[in-house]
């Protein structure tokens, strides 16, 4: 999938793009395929097919999406990290 791209730096993950309105659509699609598979799958074999089809939209969409949130992720654990860093210092008054 050349199209869909795998490295973030913090600052790109942070805007917007392609991966994520793909990401919105896909989401959307494996909600209402689960919501409506669910219950379907007790009386028609075609839920079964939702289901499946909810799935690999879930499956889809964590590849689009997850290397964009851990890059988010990992720049605000070191900003947090510095923050608590600071917070400790200024409460023992070592200011």
């Amino acid at each position: 999938m050349g199209w869909i791209r795998r490295r973030w730096s913090p600052e790109a993950a942070d805007e917007w793009t392609r991966e994520d309105y793909v990401g919105i659509v896909l989401s959307v699609i494996s909600y209402v395929a689960f919501a409506l598979g669910t219950p379907l799958v007790f009386f028609f074999w075609w839920g079964w097919l939702l289901l499946g089809t909810g799935l690999a939209a879930m499956l889809l969409m964590i590849y689009v999406i997850d290397p964009k949130l851990k890059a988010i992720s990992s720049e605000y654990e070191k900003r947090q990290k510095h923050y608590l860093e600071e917070l400790d210092r200024k409460i023992r008054w070592e200011d």
